[in-house]
């Protein structure tokens, strides 16, 4: 165990230096354009149109990475730096500057007085970067443009990365959210043998933007009590005068290390892993600490004034301008900076070399640590289908044993996360190579089916939120992985979505980041099979909110067996810098396609089934189409009803597996030509769509399509309850009969001579919801049934 000592009075000094330095450039950030050292008395014309950056939580970030820096020099460790307050990248983009990383990447914004002038221009600029940890940032595997996540992902960083400190910085605000209340547990799950650690700093800088935060208004000892209720052993570090602070947070942090080290070399050399109570740090110093104490009067450092610009209207309040330059002058930057505007020698040599710098550690541009997936044969997990339409299976359990094999040829890169619902969604065979992961008590009955294992590597926790920023921490640092969950409640994860979706549309267009593993979402008991939990589960309107987000990056799967989503998931599992999206119920389900018939059709995306066609060499009177395995099923027992009342019918048969299909190919990478949509949807005929989700999400991606005016589509329209499922697609006409009867409508010669077959199916499908009322299941033979050409 390293001994702690006091810092020296010359490095004392320099860490205070380095400090000033960074306060400067983060100061330089906010409000300037030009005159970036000072050479002159400030003018109006050296500041910012726009003031848009954040000052409140700056200090407090740079002070953490700068002590940081010392730990991974002086200790030889790997680290990287996690800034969940979400304004704070000047307190960030400061240090990183300082020691290299962004000129390197940025030649422009040199290491000069002519790039400084630069990098302080660009900063909340137009043209430039935003006042988050963007992907821009060097080092950055969080944007913080949403609070909440920064734990989970620097949990998600740590697994499976043995020598690696992932130090994250958590704002007293960002504390108040569901989400990072939860991922406090996310040490429950850490391996010290196989993971690296993460070390949580809660900043408490007091104040919101408008209010006071909640941790930092109770006492220490409540707060001590709250975190080591959460499993942790909190260090507090505490004061507003620098010099005495940075006596404190190094001895802290070596406290820490030390304690993380002892942790580690315990469980490695005795090959034993039990949960750990972890160090973390309270942090507790002034919002805005060292920027103006008073404006105007009125009270700033210390306050919630503090938080975004402490000074404005620089261009016409020469007090105002006047109290920005003392400001920054009192850093004394010409101490700091060598006539040429570099960092002067004796404070570059603070931080660390290479890749030992948070800024440019490979384990935040994880692409360049991404190892491909060694992949079993998918074909080797197919069902047989002699005739399409007639068998049965449970979509997702041969994808479990898919997955199963995943994991056991990559036992170090991949895992499998799921909310409690593994078991549920048939996907359970992945316990046979590797258990979930359980640090917590054993009590004797978990060996009776239990699944748990301190060695596990499925991870499970009845939080969506901290489950998928584990995924998203890990795959940003070079893994793979695949999250199952109900269809119903992947909402919970809509807005971190949405933020994934982001941080990779703008890595789209940044050469120097690799390119890291998709995310693959696999959603399932999905909305059509909700007979017993009702109405609440019933929501396939994430589909609408994937579809928002930039077409480089979305992809929608909804394969209708179990052939075409082992071929879905097997392509989904190779592909880099997307979002999958896979819907597929869990329950039996009819199956279609022999493997190599569904690795066509997975191929194309899109495309006509002949076995359910009989329009070969005419044109059809009606098309019809299936997307989701029940809106198939039904579309295809429709199709059957109406072959067998009118023989002479012309139908031609569509599925659709990728969504984006729909889409015109200049909107979506995968979208069809106009001639290739036309060939199949015709230019003129009635088009019946059934579909998995909300009818009016096909409306939005085909309304540019020539023959849209003929697109009827069927879908989920919030119609439902404790419905058997026939009864429920009959709420939502999705089901045959409501198909058929559309069909007959819309096909001018069965307009007048249809009214009878009409009136049976109507009569059959009173039948139907009379028989669900009185029995509780479906009729068999509608159940039941299966394709009979």
């Amino acid at each position: 165990m390293t001994t702690t000592t006091p810092l020296t009075p010359e490095q004392l000094d320099r860490i205070d230096a380095y400090w000033r330095a960074c306060n400067y450039l983060a100061v330089g950030m906010i409000y300037l354009r030009d005159n970036p050292l000072l050479r002159e008395p400030l003018k109006p014309e050296h500041i910012k149109q726009r003031l848009l950056g954040h000052w409140g939580a700056s200090p407090g970030l740079s002070f953490m990475y700068v002590h940081l820096n010392r730990i991974i020099r002086e200790r030889d460790q790997d680290a990287i730096f996690l800034a969940g307050p979400g304004h704070g990248a000047p307190g960030v983009l400061a240090p990183v500057y300082l020691e290299g990383a962004y000129s390197e990447i940025y030649p422009n914004k040199s290491e000069d007085e002519e790039g400084l002038k630069a990098f302080f221009k660009q900063f909340s600029f137009p043209g430039g970067i935003g006042s988050h940890c963007t992907p821009e940032t060097p080092g950055s595997i969080h944007e913080g443009g949403e609070l909440g996540y920064s734990i989970s992902h620097a949990f998600g960083a740590a697994f499976d990365n043995p020598d690696l400190l992932v130090a994250v910085a958590v704002g007293d605000g960002e504390a108040e959210t569901g989400p990072l209340a939860t991922s406090w547990h996310s040490s429950k799950f850490l391996n010290p043998i196989r993971d690296g650690a993460v070390l949580p700093i809660l900043h408490l800088n007091g104040y919101k933007i408008n209010n006071p935060t909640l941790l930092s208004r109770i006492p220490d000892e409540e707060l001590a009590s709250l975190m080591r209720g959460y499993g942790w052993t909190p260090h507090f570090v505490a004061g507003d005068d620098p010099l005495t602070l940075h006596q404190t947070m190094a001895a802290t942090l070596d406290a820490c290390h030390d304690q993380i080290r002892a942790i580690q070399q315990q469980a490695r050399e005795s090959g034993e892993a039990t949960r750990a109570h972890w160090p973390m740090i309270v942090l507790r110093t002034p919002k805005g600490w060292t920027g103006p104490s008073e404006v105007d009067g009125h009270k700033v450092e210390g306050f919630w004034r503090a938080h975004q610009v402490p000074l404005s209207g620089m261009h016409d309040n020469p007090a105002h301008l006047k109290q920005l330059e003392d400001w920054m002058r009192s850093y004394r930057p010409e101490e700091l900076f060598d006539a040429q505007g570099r960092l002067i020698p004796e404070l570059k040599a603070l931080a660390p070399q290479g890749t030992k710098r948070m800024s440019a550690s490979p384990h935040a541009n994880g692409g360049l640590l991404r190892r491909a997936l060694r992949m079993p044969d998918f074909r080797d997990y197919a069902i047989r289908v002699d005739k399409p339409g007639t068998a049965r299976a449970m979509n997702t359990k041969p994808t479990g044993a898919l997955l199963r094999d995943v994991m056991l040829k990559n036992m170090d890169n991949f895992r499998v996360f799921g909310p409690d619902e593994n078991t549920s969604n048939k996907l359970d065979a992945v316990y046979e190579v590797s258990k979930k992961l359980w640090l917590c008590d054993y009590r004797p009955e978990d060996a009776d089916g239990g699944e748990l294992s301190p060695d596990g590597r499925v991870l499970e926790m009845l939080s969506e939120h901290t489950l998928e920023g584990w995924y998203e921490g890990y795959v940003l640092t070079g893994r793979h992985g695949f999250f199952a969950t109900y269809e119903a409640f992947v909402h919970v994860i809509d807005s971190m979505y949405n933020q994934h979706a982001k941080w990779l549309s703008i890595c789209e267009d940044i050469p120097w980041r690799a390119r890291i593993s998709s995310l693959n979402l696999l959603i399932t008991s999905t909305v059509w099979r909700q007979d017993h939990n009702g109405f609440t589960h019933q929501d396939p309107g994430f589909l609408d909110v994937v579809v928002n987000k930039n077409p480089e990056v979305t992809r929608i799967y909804l394969p209708p067996d179990v052939n075409t989503l082992l071929s879905t998931v097997n392509h989904c599992l190779q592909s880099r810098d997307d979002i999958n999206v896979i819907v597929a119920d869990k329950q039996s389900h009819l199956q279609y396609l022999d493997m190599d018939a569904a690795i066509k059709h997975c191929t194309k995306g899109i495309g006509i089934w002949d076995w359910a066609s009989n329009d070969q060499g005419a044109e059809p009177d009606v098309v019809m189409a299936g997307c989701g395995d029940i809106p198939t099923k039904e579309a295809l027992a429709a199709t059957a009803l109406l072959r067998e009342h009118f023989p002479d019918i012309k139908i031609r048969f569509i599925n659709v597996v990728d969504l984006f299909k729909l889409q015109p190919a200049g909107e979506h990478p995968h979208g069809l030509s106009d001639a290739d949509f036309d060939s199949l949807f015709t230019k003129d005929r009635p088009i019946i769509f059934n579909f998995h989700g909300y009818p009016w999400l096909i409306h939005r991606l085909a309304y540019r399509r020539t023959n849209h005016k003929n697109l009827h589509v069927r879908g989920y329209k919030e119609k439902g309850n404790i419905n058997t499922p026939l009864e429920l697609a009959i709420n939502n006409e999705i089901d045959r009969f409501s198909l058929a009867i559309d069909v007959i409508n819309r096909v001018p010669r069965l307009q007048v001579a249809g009214a009878h077959v009409k009136e049976k199916l109507r009569d059959q499908q009173i039948e139907c919801r009379n028989y669900a009322y009185e029995h509780g299941i479906d009729k068999p033979d509608v159940d039941e049934w299966v394709w009979p050409f």
